[in-house]
């Protein structure tokens, strides 16, 4: 008789082992990178995690004999159910042992919570928001993951197409290489010909800045994420971001960014209508860390982001423009300043950010670059009898 039993992580302690059983289940794995301890515990302390004031959540534990085998995350966000009119569950943050009762136990349980607070249909992996890890991963598996990505093992969307689950919808990674061969070398010198030519014809420009205390005292912080809610207001799931997750995302990422990295693109009246932001990647370190930055972990994420150990990689980790402007070649002015940046520092390729494979404008942004799909993802979902 299976003694498999799934229960709700109620104390501290449980919510460390909760987070930490990714990195159990991964350690092996030399393109996985785990969540990082510190950033995971803060994303399920109500306290620190303004997106619980619109969302309800509840993490279980799947065990069997003492041992943990599973976990997963059930999560409403009422404010996305009310902007795209559906009664989602969200199950996120979800691992499990290749063991079909086991995954099957974690989503039962979701759709059980779910369906105890009127849902209709379970969907995932998504987090609170956008900008929380989601879609899991269906191709692939031999490419290093990114921070604040998810990284899976092969079994797990067979398990969920065994269970009755189906693609709802789906993203795309790439590789964007530096420029090296004459064609790209020459694609690139375009870019920067159409950036100087925007420029002249619409008084745009590309604010770049001094140092971090620049970009707060000005209010930059606020003026970009305004813009990702315009930029991504219509994508898949989208829930708009206030003010508190502004500064809680703010908080987050400054300490990771170089100044170099955030290029941000305004009218003559400094209206923001585009902006791009990338940082070294850090996912070698975060493996050497062992996920977690004390009590030494945090020397590794250093190394990488000060002190010329950085790996060949930079995470563009928010590409965006204001719909209004997608056709003015706004974002030519974003993709000359980072590549040459890139190449300056001796990088030699961007990992974008995951990217709706139907979103056309997004995709075709590319065309003219020397890159390579490299990784696919999809959100599944199921009704709920």
């Amino acid at each position: 008789m299976d003694n498999l039993t799934v229960r709700p992580v109620e104390k501290k302690r449980d919510l460390r082992r909760f987070v930490r059983f990714n990195w159990e289940l991964y350690k092996d794995c030399p393109y996985a990178v785990p969540d990082l301890l510190e950033d995971a515990l803060d994303t399920f302390n109500p306290r620190k995690n303004p997106a619980f004031r619109f969302c309800e959540a509840q993490c279980f534990l799947a065990e069997r004999d003492g041992k943990i085998v599973g976990r997963v995350a059930a999560i409403v966000n009422r404010r996305a159910n009310e902007r795209w009119q559906t009664k989602n569950v969200r199950f996120g943050w979800i691992d499990f042992i290749d063991d079909l009762t086991v995954s099957k136990a974690l989503l039962d349980t979701v759709a059980q919570w779910g369906k105890e607070r009127g849902m209709t249909t379970i969907v995932g992996p998504l987090g609170f928001t956008d900008l929380d890890p989601e879609g899991m991963l269906t191709d692939g598996y031999d490419q290093l993951s990114t921070m604040n990505s998810i990284y899976n093992y092969p079994y797990y969307p067979e398990h969920l197409r065994r269970l009755g689950y189906v693609k709802e919808t789906g993203w795309v990674e790439r590789k964007v290489f530096c420029p090296k061969t004459p064609e790209h070398e020459g694609n690139f010198r375009k870019y920067k010909k159409v950036a100087d030519m925007v420029a002249r014809r619409y008084g745009f420009r590309l604010r770049k800045f001094k140092n971090k205390k620049e970009i707060r005292r000005e209010g930059y912080i606020e003026k970009v994420l305004g813009l990702v809610n315009r930029s991504y207001a219509e994508l898949y799931g989208y829930s708009e971001l206030d003010e508190a997750q502004m500064e809680t995302y703010a908080n987050e990422y400054l300490m990771f960014l170089d100044k170099r990295y955030l290029g941000v693109v305004e009218t003559a009246d400094g209206k923001v209508i585009g902006m791009g932001i990338c940082i070294t990647s850090l996912s070698r370190a975060i493996q050497k860390a062992k996920a977690k930055l004390l009590p030494f972990g945090w020397w590794h994420l250093v190394k990488a982001l000060w002190l010329n150990k950085h790996p060949k990689i930079l995470d563009m980790l928010l590409v965006g423009v204001d719909p209004e402007y997608q056709n003015k070649g706004a974002n030519a002015m974003i993709f000359a300043d980072i590549i040459q940046s890139a190449i300056d520092d001796g990088y030699e390729w961007g990992e974008t950010h995951h990217q709706l494979e139907d979103n056309v404008p997004s995709q075709a942004q590319w065309k003219n670059m020397d890159c390579i799909i490299h990784k696919r993802r999809c959100a599944f979902k199921k009704e709920l009898a």
